[in-house]
């Protein structure tokens, strides 16, 4: 086809159309769940559901196709787990800010995240952070998201004695704990779309012991973004007590994003001889429009998807992956009441298999020198036990600089890091 050669260059990527459509159906199918479970852990901060799957959809597709005609790559972009949770339960419902002000801190987090990109200063900031928080920031978010699912699962509860506790076995429970390890069956037998699957499966079986009502209907007659969509409070979000929430939320994207895009760009074939990834700057540009475009629509901010991976392995090269994969999350907006009825505890053991997946990543640390790994502990632990991405990487960073201090070695803290530690430490204190 002349016109998506034209668009995609695809004879120059050893690519043919066929190969490009297989490859997005293969990364969609992989990563369909987060049509459950980025609605289902968002409504639990008061906003709808309904409009939160039409909105997950549409951010998705507009995402995933704008990193397709605007990069040429394969990545598919959505909105973050992590992040949604730290929309969810930290920022709204611990914290008790407004979700539409929550929305307004992913909104500046993300023109953040696009003005330094644009003026050359991402770089920086990049660097300034010591390497070890870096590799601890997805451990920290991995046991976040595995406490929030094993809560959702009804597994943990919370203890006025002991803080947490184990929770009953009620019908809910053990079929939420059945599906876990189905989830987990599949996963290890690389099974194809195992987590969507395992959310399937889960609630068939609440179906079947009469735990979850049929739906009204099976196929959409009508969506509607208007309960969500441009109801952010920007101005709102402009508080000081609220500036730690809005650099968390611009170095979780940013980090995300930069790891998932050079290891997927990577398998692509885009790495040059000199180490960098082609076109990379442009992918995080378009990465942090995405993460506005999300806010303004309804959900939280976007990032780029491991899952892309999948896509690539099966032989994607070019955009034309992700426009497949984004038509695909458009066909999803006809079962909005199907996956309406889709219960908290059937996308729970998704969060806790991502979070495992995540807490892998702990294997990076190193645990040679005291110094480093007491830092990045502290990054990792104070994520899930404070609630708080933000809190525990602001005291990760602060530890870091503060051993740096008392050392002997202030000459470690750059410029940049010093002022990255005091807006921490105004962040932590207000």
């Amino acid at each position: 086809m002349p016109l998506l050669e034209k668009l995609f260059r695809l004879r120059e990527h050893g690519t043919t159309a066929r190969t490009e459509v297989a490859a997005g159906a293969t990364t969609y199918l992989t990563m369909a769940y987060i049509v459950f479970v980025v609605p289902a852990t968002l409504s639990a901060a008061g906003l709808d559901k309904p409009a939160l799957i039409a909105a997950t959809c549409l951010v998705t597709a507009f995402s995933t196709a704008l990193m397709g005609f605007g990069a040429n790559v394969p990545v598919a972009v959505a909105p973050g787990l992590g992040l949604t949770a730290f929309f969810s339960y930290t920022l709204v419902l611990t914290n008790g800010v407004l979700w539409p002000v929550a929305l307004g801190i992913g909104f500046w987090a993300g023109v953040l995240f696009l003005f330094l990109s644009l003026i050359g200063a991402r770089e920086k900031l990049v660097a300034a952070i010591p390497p070890v928080i870096v590799a601890a920031i997805p451990v920290g978010i991995g046991a976040f998201l595995l406490l929030i699912g094993l809560r959702n699962m009804g597994l943990v509860v919370a203890s006025p004695a002991t803080l947490v506790a184990l929770g009953k076995f009620t019908p809910p429970v053990v079929i939420s704990v059945a599906g876990l390890f189905g989830t987990l069956a599949l996963h290890i037998r690389r099974v194809p779309g195992a987590i969507l699957l395992g959310i399937v499966g889960t609630t068939l079986a609440a179906a079947a012991a009469g735990l979850v009502a049929p739906p009204a209907a099976v196929f959409s007659s009508s969506v509607s973004l208007a309960p969500v969509a441009f109801r952010l409070d920007v101005l709102g979000a402009l508080r000081w007590s609220l500036v730690g929430p809005i650099f968390a939320l611009f170095y979780v994207s940013l980090f995300d994003s930069l790891g998932t895009l050079v290891a997927c760009a990577g398998a692509a074939g885009l790495g040059q001889p000199d180490g960098k990834i082609r076109g990379l700057n442009r992918m995080l540009n378009l990465d942090a429009v995405a993460a506005i475009a999300s806010s303004l629509l309804g959900t939280s901010p976007s990032t780029a998807y491991i899952e892309s991976a999948t896509g690539i392995a099966a032989g994607g090269r070019t955009g034309l992956t992700a426009v497949v994969t984004a038509l695909l999350f458009v066909g999803s907006l006809a079962v909005i009441p199907l996956i309406s009825v889709v219960p908290a505890y059937a996308t729970a053991p998704a969060l806790v298999l991502v979070g495992l997946l995540m807490v892998g990543e702990i294997r990076r640390l190193d645990f040679d020198k005291f110094e480093e790994f007491v830092p990045a502990l502290l990054t990792v632990f104070l994520m899930p036990f404070s609630f708080s991405i933000a809190t525990g990487l602001a005291c990760g960073l602060l530890a870091w600089g503060g051993l740096r201090v008392l050392l002997g070695r202030p000459r470690d803290i750059s410029p940049v890091l010093g002022i990255i530690l005091v807006l921490s430490l105004v962040s932590l204190l207000l």
